[in-house]
Formats: C-alpha cells, sequence, structure tokens
C-alpha cells in the first residue's frame, strides 16, 4: 500500500511528532531520560573507519522473553507509546514497517546478517500470511516481529471489534510461522487511541513507535535517507524505515551504506527487550 496515497499521513505524522515532544521527557518513566543532543556534522571527506570486529557487534540470545511459548506477562495499558530505548552506551534500534516483502525484506535481512545485527520488523498480517519462510527466517536469525496489523488501517477510523481483529489476525499468524505471539505492536501512521493501547495489552504487546523517520516511503533518495538516519542518531533513538508498501530499493540501498557507518561509531544496534524500556 503507497502511503503517500492517504491525505492523512503528513498530519498524522506530525502529530506523532507533537507527541514525542510531550512524551519523551517524563511520562513513559522506565528511565527513557530526555533526548540527547544531536551529534555534530562530520567532517568533510571520507570517514576514517577503523576494521570492523563483528564479535562486538554480534548479539547474545534474546534475554527476557523466555521460552518461545511461554505466556507473557500481561503489559501496562499506556497512554502513549514508547518512542525511545534506554541500555548501556549507543544503544540505537531499527525497525521497519509494512512486510515482509519477497523482494526487498531477503536484501534487508542479507545486509543485517552480514554484519551480524538485528532489527525489528512490524509486518502486516496479509503480507506475513504469504511470505510466511520470511517469517521463519526472521526468527532463525534473531530478529524481533512485531504486529503492524492486518491490513493496514487507519485506526482511530475503525470500531473496537475491527483493532481487534485487525491485531488478533496478525498475531496469529506471526506465532504460527515465527514461532512466538509477538510482544511488540505498531499502528499504522503512527496513530493510536485508546482501544489500540488497550487491546494491545491484553494480547500481551507493548506500543512502541519511532524517534528518526526516514520519511523513505516518499522515496526521496538513497543519499537523503542515509543523511536523516546519520544525522538523527543518538543514544536511544528508534530509527523508522519500511521493507515493503512500495518500491524499497533506496531504503535497501540505504541500509547498506549506514549500517557500517553507525557500527564504526560504537553504536549497539540491538532489538528491544522489555529491560531496554
Amino acid at each position: 500500500m503507497e502511503k503517500d496515497q492517504l491525505p492523512t499521513r503528513r498530519t498524522l505524522l506530525t502529530g506523532v511528532a507533537a507527541l514525542g515532544a510531550a512524551g519523551a521527557g517524563g511520562a513513559l518513566a522506565a528511565g527513557l531520560g530526555t533526548e540527547p543532543a544531536r551529534p555534530p556534522a562530520p567532517a568533510p571527506g571520507p570517514p576514517q573507519r577503523s576494521p570492523l570486529k563483528p564479535s562486538e557487534y554480534r548479539l547474545r540470545p534474546l534475554a527476557g522473553h523466555g521460552a518461545a511459548h511461554a505466556t507473557p506477562r500481561r503489559p501496562p495499558v499506556r497512554s502513549e507509546p514508547i518512542l525511545r530505548v534506554t541500555g548501556r552506551g549507543r544503544t540505537m534500534l531499527l525497525t521497519f514497517d509494512d512486510g515482509p516483502h519477497p523482494e526487498y525484506t531477503p536484501q534487508i535481512l542479507d545486509t543485517l546478517a552480514k554484519y551480524e545485527v538485528r532489527a525489528t520488523f512490524f509486518v502486516c498480517g496479509e503480507m506475513a500470511d504469504y511470505n510466511r519462510d520470511l517469517l521463519s527466517r526472521m526468527s532463525d536469525e534473531g530478529h524481533v516481529v512485531g504486529n503492524h496489523t492486518w491490513s493496514h488501517p487507519l485506526l482511530t477510523s475503525l470500531t473496537r471489534r475491527r483493532i481487534r481483529s485487525e491485531m488478533e489476525r496478525t498475531s496469529e499468524v506471526v506465532e504460527q510461522a515465527y514461532g512466538e505471539a509477538p510482544r511488540w505492536f505498531r499502528a499504522p501512521y503512527g496513530a493510536w487511541n485508546r482501544a489500540a493501547f488497550q487491546l494491545g495489552a491484553e494480547l500481551g504487546m507493548e506500543p512502541l513507535a519511532w524517534t528518526v523517520d526516514t520519511l523513505d516511503w516518499t522515496t526521496p533518495g538513497t543519499g537523503t535517507i542515509v543523511d536523516r538516519v546519520e544525522d538523527g542518531a543518538a543514544p536511544g533513538v528508534v530509527v523508522l524505515s519500511h521493507d515493503a508498501g512500495g518500491d524499497r530499493s533506496q531504503s535497501v540501498r540505504a541500509l547498506r551504506r549506514y549500517l557500517p557507518v553507525l557500527l564504526d561509531s560504537g553504536y549497539h544496534l540491538t532489538v528491544p527487550r522489555r529491560r531496554l524500556l
């Protein structure tokens, strides 16, 4: 589904930005803190990069998740989505929405595997249902799969019953193909409401938003996407990109460029755990 076909997209993103400014300071009191200052722009010229040491970036098996089919503790009902993460050092999350896509998602997974980095994929159920093999691969390679509803609707326009159906159907597919029900969800377009928070919690999921939006769905050019990620990089940042919903070749090429730069800059690219939030 092409996001630029929905006239509400820019308005909704503006609302999410305002929510982040209001909520990041103290409401999500799980130690999220205030937003760090943006690092200064790099000096011109090619960066001096030391050789990668993959063992420094390889993540240990996921902690805090328990056995694959263990019943998770029901999370609290929040009034705002989580916008940032905490963790030792320069911790960041890379997240990808709307997939899995049979062309672009494997390329993203290949790049992540090359640098031994894990990411979070917020999948749409109708896409996941047709690409279950990719969810299995995500499980095998240690990525986290979250719930992005079944058909990517605007939740604020749906009844409570429809919202539940969108979430439940997706969770069922994820559990079948990934091996574990999702513990995280993200509202399409960043449009949250009370029912979404309540139903997500009832299904054992925490709401995760983002801090840096690459706006890659607008296909602004590979270089622009790279600049947005590198300029916005800071401890606790959650980066939003897409692996479906249109031509995502720019997103794939951008990942190949900014991922090694982030690693060489000392960023720890991880996946969400309850203890990180």
